[in-house]
């Protein structure tokens, strides 16, 4: 007996041990598998969008059901995710997709992606190919939604393919798909918003899409088709902004008809006036040189206003300030009229009219008129008036030039007490960092050799609109001679170009001293990157350029500085529609 019991028992525990070792690996792979974290299985679902679709391995086979009854298209394994040169991502499994883009297809390589899911896409891309590392992210939401806006985004892209009067069947059903969406879009936010119908919605642009697909096979052609796409859009920006650009120039040549009605109105009411009242109240101050004397050349009423008024409510010493406004026969009356009817509250002013001026020639009008000029802002008389200043004002030794479409906003007085240095005029430059912004030979012509050897090309050019003249180093260095000397060279010939600023540039060489930039801020007409903070700090802001503040074409954020110093509840204003 002893011999079959030991027989047993042995058989008894190699059966145990053969169950041991089966049982072992599938406890311990239990085991591990409880322990280790979820790893999710990347799934790419197939279709024109390239939409990634993150599946964890234990989701159940009914959920992966319900999305192939959703999209109707067959999971496949990932190849992954390239991301080329200039961040264009390339989906492989584009080439493989059956709904949208099939083998052969013109469109089989391009992967239309929406920002939100490229930067998905690029996360979950992140770690190194071939290593599997623990992942915590949660699935991506609102998935159902993202497809959509990307099947959107697709049919665009189609319709732009399409001609542009076209009104194919396939065109229309495009446009359809696209509003069907959108509608759907326009209710629901997320995946759980959307209703049965916005499925059956998506299928329909599943099947569309892949009609367009077909009908637009030739890469190439489609290619070649967007250039010329490109260049007539390019060839349309062109023209708009040549158009532009000749509707600002005729606009700021055309005198707006509520100053027009302004000014007819004033001529009208001056000359209603008996004679003895007509006559400017003149005191003792106009000829005193001790006081701060202002000049304006314009033929602009509300201008003239606005540069009065801004200088006036700024000074400390508005008693002390004297205006002589020069301006033409025609406007004579109107700009006389307007400052008699608003005076200039403690300041003198003095309306001057340049046709009494008989020291003038009787051609004076015509001679700074260029051929192939039409522009009155560079042909006026008036602009080059300031080139006469000391024998306009004999009995004075210090003015300020300001330009009609300037905004004073702090007390110039300082500006009398600057030290000349024996020049004739204070400017401030255009140079930045000791390079000139714009040379003295964007100006002036340099290919004649007088030009070329009296003046620098380099120079740096400055601005007129205010600047501070001392008609006693003026008269000194005959100054006067040199204006005439050069206007006679340029007779006949196109040496500059046209306007006052460079005849300055010639006239004042070397007898300029430069003043500090917050002094003068010049480009409100045509600058709209000039910062806030600058401009509040200037002494004065220049409109200089085409859009000045009278016009509806100025600068909106611009104009306010321009606006706080006129009077618009003045009856002549209202009745002449002139609104801020």
């Amino acid at each position: 007996m002893r011999p079959s019991v030991r027989r047993s028992t042995i058989s008894i525990l190699f059966v145990a041990l053969l169950c041991l070792c089966a049982a072992a690996p599938i406890v311990l792979i239990s085991f591990f598998w409880q322990l280790s974290p979820s790893l999710e299985q990347k799934e790419f679902i197939g279709g024109s969008s390239g939409i990634v679709k993150n599946i964890s391995h234990w989701q159940s086979a009914a959920y992966l059901n319900s999305i192939e009854q959703e999209v109707n298209v067959e999971i496949k394994e990932p190849d992954g995710v390239i991301l080329q040169d200039g961040g264009a991502t390339v989906d492989k499994n584009a080439r493989n997709s059956s709904s949208v883009n099939p083998p052969g297809s013109g469109l089989a390589n391009v992967v239309f992606t929406s920002p939100s899911k490229k930067s998905g896409v690029q996360k979950r891309n992140s770690t190194s190919p071939g290593l599997m590392k623990r992942s915590s992210t949660r699935p991506v939401m609102d998935e159902k939604i993202r497809f959509l806006e990307d099947q959107i985004i697709t049919a665009r892209a189609f319709l732009q393919f399409a001609q542009p009067s076209s009104n194919s069947h396939l065109a229309r059903e495009l446009k359809l798909r696209i509003k069907e969406i959108e509608r759907v879009l326009s209710h629901a936010s997320k995946d759980s918003d959307l209703r049965r119908s916005a499925l059956q919605k998506m299928k329909a642009m599943e099947n569309t899409l892949y009609k367009a697909n077909k009908a637009y096979p030739d890469c190439n052609a489609m290619a070649s088709k967007l250039r010329a796409m490109s260049y007539n859009t390019e060839e349309q920006l062109r023209a708009q902004t040549n158009q532009v650009s000749y509707l600002i120039q005729l606009a700021s040549r055309t005198f707006p008809k509520g100053l027009h009605c302004l000014t007819m109105r004033l001529t009208t009411e001056y000359f209603a006036l008996p004679p003895e009242k007509r006559q400017q109240l003149y005191s003792h101050k106009v000829q005193n040189a001790d006081l701060y004397h202002y000049v304006i050349f314009s033929d602009n009423i509300l201008a003239c206003a606005a540069v009065v008024n801004s200088t006036i409510v700024n000074s400390m010493e508005q008693e002390k300030i004297v205006f002589h406004v020069v301006t033409d026969s025609i406007n004579f009356p109107a700009m006389m009229m307007w400052f008699l009817m608003n005076p200039p509250r403690e300041a003198t002013i003095q309306v001057l009219n340049m046709d009494e001026f008989e020291w003038l020639p009787s051609n004076y009008g015509l001679t700074f008129v260029q051929h192939g000029i039409s522009d009155q802002r560079y042909t006026s008389p008036l602009n080059h008036l300031r080139f006469h200043l000391p024998k306009i004002f004999p009995s004075l030794n210090k003015i300020l030039l300001l330009d009609h479409d300037v905004v004073v906003q702090k007390d110039l007085r300082r500006l009398w007490s600057v030290d000349m240095r024996g020049k004739v005029v204070g400017v401030v430059d255009t140079c930045t960092n000791d390079i000139s912004s714009q040379p003295l030979k964007m100006l002036v012509n340099f290919s004649d050799s007088t030009i070329a050897k009296s003046f620098d090309p380099k120079a740096c050019v400055w601005a007129f609109g205010m600047n501070i003249f001392d008609l006693q180093a003026w008269r000194k260095k005959k100054l006067m001679k040199v204006f005439n000397k050069w206007h006679r060279v340029e007779i006949g010939k196109k040496l500059w170009k046209a306007g006052s600023l460079p005849l300055g540039q010639l006239v004042f060489y070397n007898n300029t001293v430069v003043l500090d930039r917050r002094w003068h801020l010049i480009g409100l007409g045509h600058d709209s990157a000039l910062s806030s903070k600058d401009i509040e700090r200037a002494a004065v802001i220049h409109y200089s350029g085409l859009m000045k503040p009278w016009f509806d074409i100025a600068i909106p954020s611009y104009r306010g500085y321009w606006n706080k110093f006129i009077e618009f509840k003045n009856p002549y204003l209202q009745q002449c529609n002139i609104h801020p």
